[in-house]
This record gives structure tokens, sequence and C-alpha cells, in this order.
């Protein structure tokens, strides 16, 4: 099952500052990952092309990475998730930056089911946290805060 799923905020910040949230990904002053009791970005050395990590049960290798612009992983795990997740930043002009974060893989055996009755959901409100963050590094506020779905609360309070 081919799977191409797209988040994106448009931001009021140079290209330069919203590359730079991407360069502090895994850090210790992660302004870009989601937090509220996501599990965290960590890789075995900081972000580069080549560190290993990933976030809770989900693991990629950096595969790719241009510093303040671009950085793309390969999934490894969970079983079953061929492809990429990357987040991009993207000049519209001077003033204004489309933070995108793109998920492209093939989902084979479990993930068939896994990925729509329970990944997405759980990926798709992790990620508008993200966004959310990315506004607020860029612009002291967040204009409309992504909120979780009755099924998100229910899957993220499964796992406690």
């Amino acid at each position: 099952m081919g799977v191409y799923n797209v988040h994106e905020r448009l931001l009021a910040a140079t290209e330069s500052e919203v590359g730079a949230l991407i360069d502090t990904l895994s850090s210790s002053d992660d302004k870009l990952w989601a937090q509220l009791g996501w599990p965290q970005m960590e890789f075995d050395r900081p972000l580069a092309t080549g560190a290993v990590g990933g976030h809770g049960p989900v693991r990629y290798t950096v595969a790719a990475y241009v510093p303040s612009m671009w950085v793309r992983f390969a999934f490894s795990g969970p079983r079953g998730f061929h492809g990429f997740h990357e987040y991009a930043a993207l000049a519209v002009d001077k003033e204004h930056t489309l933070l995108r974060h793109t998920l492209a893989m093939d989902a084979r055996g479990p993930a068939r089911l896994g990925w729509p009755l329970v990944w997405r959901p759980l990926h798709d409100a992790c990620l508008e946290d993200s966004l959310d963050r990315a506004e607020l590094a860029c612009t002291g506020t967040v204009a409309r805060p992504a909120h979780w779905s009755r099924y998100v609360r229910l899957l993220r309070g499964l796992k406690h």
C-alpha cells in the first residue's frame, strides 16, 4: 500500500529562521519536534547523515541532511515501513517560509493494517503539534492550534 502524507505550515519567518529549527532536531534545545508526551526524537549522535535513532517504536537513519534546509530519514522500523519522512524549509518570499513534512512509504505486511488504524492518526497529530511548535518559535504565537481527535486521545490513552 503506497502512503504519501504531507503536513505543512506557512510561517512568517525567513528560510534561514525556519531552517534553523530543523537543525535543532533531537538536540537538548529541540524547537521543532512535538513534545507533550510524544516520544522524543533521539539519535546515536548529533543530527548528521548516518545518525541512527528514531522516536518511540519508529526507527530510522538520517539518509540526507542539508543544514538549515532539509533532512530526510529512511525507515528501518516498525516492520513493514519502507520509505522515508523528511522536513524541508521552502522559501516563499523574503518574509515567509513553508515548513513541510513529507512521509512517503510503502506499507507492507502488518503495516498495511496498522498504518490506517493506528499509525496515521498518531502521526498526523504529532506532526501538527510539531508545526505548532515551529510557528510558536518563529512568531511567538500559534494562530490555530492543533487539536487531537477523540480517536487520537483514545489511542494515546491505551499506551498508559
